[in-house]
């Protein structure tokens, strides 16, 4: 068993990874977008209360979670891999 990755699951890996920026990405300008209308469609009608600022704060929740997922916590699995590796490792050199 080796420790390095094979070049296939280094690409697999890889490209998800890609992937799941690309759709952080995508859902961030969406939100950008989106929001930035619904303060334009609340300026446009008066300025009342301003009730864009719950769909800001709900859904800004949701893409801040996105971004820990992929960004974040997509940090962890590699250091549980290293500890995977160094585990093996010991057991190794203690069956020697």
């Amino acid at each position: 068993m080796s420790n390095e990755m094979s070049e296939e699951q280094l690409h697999h890996l890889a490209t998800r990874r890609v992937a799941a920026k690309k759709s952080f990405y995508g859902n961030l300008a969406f939100y950008l977008i989106v929001n930035a209308l619904l303060v334009l469609i609340w300026a446009a009608t008066g300025r009342g209360y301003p009730w864009f600022l719950w769909v800001l704060g709900f859904w800004g929740l949701g893409v801040i979670s996105h971004f820990l997922g992929v960004f974040v916590f997509s940090k962890q699995t590699n250091w549980e891999r290293g500890q995977v590796e160094k585990e093996i490792e010991r057991l190794r050199r203690s069956e020697n």
